[in-house]
């Protein structure tokens, strides 16, 4: 028993208030004394115990510790967690661009399932599962209340297998989805040469970079330096870097790829738990596209490395950010190994952008709002008032037309129209489909036309300065004043 008070008094810090509803943030933290602390871990022991005696069936002890464990963490925030052996390896393979499953990013929601964005070119993107979808049920079983973990590990399986998941679009009746599992191979940057075929008259306009970002990965930084070599070598006149339904990744990945487009400034800054925790990135001397015009797309599905990339280079006056709100996940995550191939992967810092903005809960506005939307016909093919709707009108003795394939073409037309799948359509039909895109595309001609002179730096606040001091001269006074300032701001 001594033994076992031990274990949980090195791994298991109290799991109160799980299941219920999420603490005010607002609210002060009452700690426990030792003795306190003490007694409740007894508490926790004697529930074990209980129930691995009494309940019904076999119980699995390593299960119910993991799930204290889990349980423990989710209490923190959405985004902590224990890592099995397992599932440590699973995210670290992840990371580094292969892993198994339908690729989509999840996060806990008021107890349900709720997609950050699926991942580019997996089975999730493919069936038209969305940023802000909630997931109901895997394969029939409510997951209400289940952990993230637990819910990952439903959807992964062998590759070529299927899981249905029951999805509920915003405003929409829940539907039920079958997918087919597959192994996720993650090329983060994808790139090409966009034109426009009203500029191509015009050749120092006509050729646009585009720049796709899917995820910030263990190769996304060699992935985009490789890729504007080759578009700076085709000599484009501008970027368009799409960061949207990005759900984020490695906090340095998103520092390089700032670092890119950035001849100097500060990147981003990262505060934890204590005051003097104050950790700060700067661009290296060095833009790899010398200064072209860059606009940057992102929308809801766009979140914490993604936002981080946004923040720096609307802060610095280097990019115009275009789209709509992004998600607002402005936290640090980092995996604490626990010696047996297990580990802790938790929330331990926030970061702010240049400005000393903290996201957190509210994410990056964009310069230019635009939602994306879906070009229609107003006017009819056919007018109501021509020669034609004469009484008595000459007729055409050429033309073959009738009125019955007309109504048919008509119909066909429409029937395309609406029930096309996006999916089948070429490369040049999705970007002339895409809203955002188009928007986005025209502000980089204008300001490869008229240049980027009036994109002004934005002006780095007192608290900025106040904290530079605090690391360089360790004065006190000066700490105080800038931690209060920064404790106001970020709630």
């Amino acid at each position: 028993m001594k033994k076992l008070l031990l274990l949980i008094a090195l791994v298991m810090p109290i799991c109160s208030g799980y299941g219920a509803e999420k603490a005010k943030k607002d609210e002060p933290v009452v700690h426990l004394t030792d003795e306190q602390i003490y007694n409740e871990l007894k508490k926790l022991a004697l529930v074990f115990e209980t129930a691995r005696d009494k309940f019904v069936e076999e119980a699995d002890e390593k299960k119910m510790l993991e799930g204290a464990m889990n349980g423990m963490l989710a209490a923190l925030d959405p985004h902590s967690s224990y890592l099995s052996k397992e599932d440590f390896k699973e995210f670290y393979d992840k990371s580094h661009g292969e892993f198994g499953g339908l690729g989509i990013q999840i996060t806990s929601d008021k107890g349900a399932v709720r997609v950050i964005s699926p991942i580019d070119d997996t089975p999730a993107a493919k069936a038209g599962i969305q940023s802000g979808d909630y997931i109901t049920h895997i394969d029939g079983e409510q997951v209400f209340d289940m952990s993230l973990n637990q819910a990952v590990k439903k959807m992964k399986g062998k590759p070529g297998t299927k899981v249905k998941l029951t999805i509920v679009h915003d405003g929409e009746e829940p539907k039920v989805l079958t997918l087919k599992r597959a192994i996720i191979k993650v090329k983060s940057v994808k790139f090409a040469e966009k034109e426009d075929a009203a500029a191509k008259d015009d050749d120092k306009i006509a050729k646009i970079g585009y720049v796709r970002i899917s995820d910030f990965g263990a190769t996304t930084t060699k992935e985009l330096h490789d890729a504007l070599k080759d578009l700076e070598k085709k000599k484009v006149a501008g970027y368009v870097l799409d960061l949207r339904n990005n759900p984020g990744g490695y906090l340095t990945a998103a520092i390089d790829v700032s670092d890119a487009f950035l001849d100097d400034g500060e990147i981003v800054s990262t505060r934890g738990k204590e005051k003097t925790d104050i950790d700060r990135s700067f661009a290296k001397k060095g833009d790899l596209i010398n200064g072209k015009p860059i606009v940057v797309l992102i929308n809801h599905g766009s979140a914490s490395a993604s936002e981080i990339v946004a923040g720096a280079l609307q802060d610095n006056g280097r990019a115009i950010v275009m789209g709509s709100q992004s998600f607002g996940k402005g936290s640090v995550q980092q995996q604490k190994p626990l010696g047996d191939g297990s580990a802790i992967h938790i929330t331990v810092a926030r970061y702010y952008t240049p400005s000393g903005r903290s996201i957190q809960n509210e994410g990056i506005t964009p310069d230019v709002e635009v939602l994306q939307s879906k070009l229609e016909t107003i006017e009819k093919k056919e007018a109501l008032f021509t020669e034609a709707t004469f009484k008595n009108s000459l007729k055409n003795d050429a033309s073959k037309k009738n009125d019955k394939s007309k109504k048919k073409d008509d119909k066909k037309s429409k029937d395309d129209d609406d029930e096309e799948d996006f999916l089948n359509l070429t490369d040049e039909e999705k970007d002339a489909r895409d809203y955002q895109l188009q928007r986005a595309m025209d502000m980089v001609r204008a300001l490869s036309k008229y240049g980027t002179k009036n994109l002004e730096k934005t002006e780095t606040k007192t608290e900025e300065k106040s904290d530079k001091k605090v690391e360089e001269k360790s004065d006190k006074k000066s700490e105080t004043k800038t931690e209060n300032k920064s404790d106001k701001k970020s709630k």
